[in-house]
């Protein structure tokens, strides 16, 4: 069984994409790993070439900063990192720049790629997922926040990727996936607020025009984080890349995390509470076919 993993980053370093990480909480498991890098206004190039695995291939890669239709430049550059996988590849691993796989999921993974390889019902894998937000500490979790998303891929030259690189087609069609009992951390919200004012303004570039972005993120250093919706506090522990990460944290949370939901309208504190209750997220959007075996 040969699994690639596969990526794409730009500026990584100017907006604090911890995409190393990324990529070294994958590699054990994959025989080789694809990274495109955008020519960057930084040494994000560098910082890719000096994790030293052999695994790893890069390509340098020119971003199309015209396809701002729902951020289309992100799809455009996971699929040119996809092409790229050797095609004797099985399984696809795809990880964005601000997500990890906590070690203690590796074996699981490894080992649900095996029972369903052979399975032709099952064209991929579908992972659970832990939003973390404003700190090392908390979790997002509410409706706003996506639960689960494709994250491994049968190799197949017909799959690409969906929209703004947050899900997969194979032939225009969405993929049957299997949930698996694994999580990807999202750390992609872990910054102080300077920081996250900086993430939105930098992020919306690539679906909006700058007039917008002036208008709706004015450039400051405080951050509204209601739009978190709901903070649950994290008693877990964090992949192993990241223990540098929590321990040279240097800001704290500046709001209480309790209050943050005070403005969910009644409509989405009843499906909220139902979700609760049942388990089950009434009118989900699924970017995927969920199948049981």
């Amino acid at each position: 069984m040969k699994i690639a993993g596969f990526s794409f980053i730009k500026n990584a370093i100017i907006n604090d994409y911890p995409i190393v990480q990324a990529i070294t909480s994958i590699l054990p498991l994959c025989d080789e790993f694809v990274i495109a890098v955008g020519k960057s206004d930084d040494d994000t190039l560098n910082l890719i070439k000096n994790i030293g695995s052999s695994k790893i291939k890069i390509i340098e890669t020119i971003w199309d900063e015209g396809l701002k239709e729902g951020g289309r430049v992100f799809a455009s550059e996971t699929d040119k990192a996809y092409a790229a996988i050797s095609k004797d590849t099985d399984w696809a691993f795809y990880i964005q720049g601000d997500e990890c796989v906590h070690e203690k999921y590796l074996n699981t993974i490894k080992r649900q790629m095996l029972e369903t390889l052979n399975n032709p019902n099952v064209e991929g894998l579908l992972f659970k997922y832990l939003h973390f937000y404003g700190s090392y500490d908390y979790i997002a979790e509410s409706r706003r926040w996506y639960r689960r998303e494709i994250r491994l891929l049968k190799y197949h030259p017909d799959v690409h990727s969906y929209k703004d690189a947050q899900g997969f087609r194979k032939n225009g069609q969405k993929i049957k996936v299997k949930l698996i009992d694994a999580y990807i951390y999202h750390y992609g919200w872990v910054k102080p607020p300077a920081g996250l004012n900086k993430k939105v303004r930098n992020f919306n570039k690539y679906y909006q025009t700058e007039e917008w972005i002036e208008e709706k993120f004015p450039q400051q250093d405080n951050f509204d984080f209601g739009n978190a919706d709901r903070l649950v506090h994290f008693n877990g522990t964090h992949p192993k890349v990241f223990k540098e990460n929590v321990l040279s944290t240097n800001w704290t949370l500046p709001i209480d995390p309790t209050g943050v939901n005070k403005k969910l309208s009644p409509r989405r504190k009843i499906l909220q509470w139902l979700e609760d209750k049942t388990g089950r997220r009434l009118f989900e959007y699924r970017n995927y076919i969920l199948v049981k075996k």
